[in-house]
């Protein structure tokens, strides 16, 4: 019976013999591949040591600017608040008689309504149209936004201001014989746009 098998079990034993080399084969040509990528994560590990200086700086600056930007968008959005609360002081004063020189709180000239609604809002403005044309920053209309000041001029020189309400309408107190209200941007052609602060 053991003879009958002999043949059977001299194969299974050459087919162990030939696995187990192929294994060896298998491991000792892995072993130079492993070591190769040791080698290589180690390259990687020293060029990313090579490179952290440069990176520590390149994200210092990349946070300081996203930290400059943050900034300045805070400043303009409380801006925009503050231009709406200038918008609603002067919306405050509806109806109140124009006097040449008053500058509030029962009466206003055009330049006394603008310093009066400024003041409201911690702004200081000057006691002429001119004086306070000349201490804002001149913008564009496209960048108008309620609460900037509208500017008429003749010759260079300030002789209106009223305070831009949005939607191409100002408050203001025209002139004698009127009160502050609400109206359209008159002779649009002529008006300079300023702004005090952001």
């Amino acid at each position: 019976m053991f003879h009958r098998h002999q043949p059977v079990l001299r194969r299974l034993a050459l087919f162990g013999i030939a696995a187990a080399l192929v294994t060896t084969v298998n491991l000792s040509t892995a072993a130079p591949s492993s070591a190769a990528s040791g080698d290589s994560a180690a390259v990687a590990v020293g060029s990313g040591a090579r490179l952290t200086a440069a990176q520590r700086a390149a994200k210092a600056r990349a946070t300081a600017a996203r930290a400059a930007r943050l900034r300045a968008a805070r400043a303009v959005a409380a801006a925009r608040v503050r231009g709406l609360q200038i918008v609603a002081y002067a919306k405050a004063q509806k109806g109140k008689p124009y006097r040449f020189g008053a500058h509030g709180p029962t009466a206003f000239d055009c330049s006394g309504l603008a310093g009066y609604v400024y003041r409201q809002a911690k702004l200081k403005l000057g006691g002429t149209a001119n004086a306070q044309y000349r201490q804002t920053h001149r913008i564009a209309k496209s960048q108008r936004r309620p609460g900037d000041l509208v500017f008429w001029l003749r010759g260079g020189h300030a002789y209106h201001v009223a305070v831009y309400a949005g939607h191409g309408k100002v408050w203001h107190a025209p002139k004698p014989g009127s009160r502050v209200k609400l109206a359209a941007i008159f002779e649009p052609g002529r008006v300079k746009y300023g702004r005090v602060g952001v």
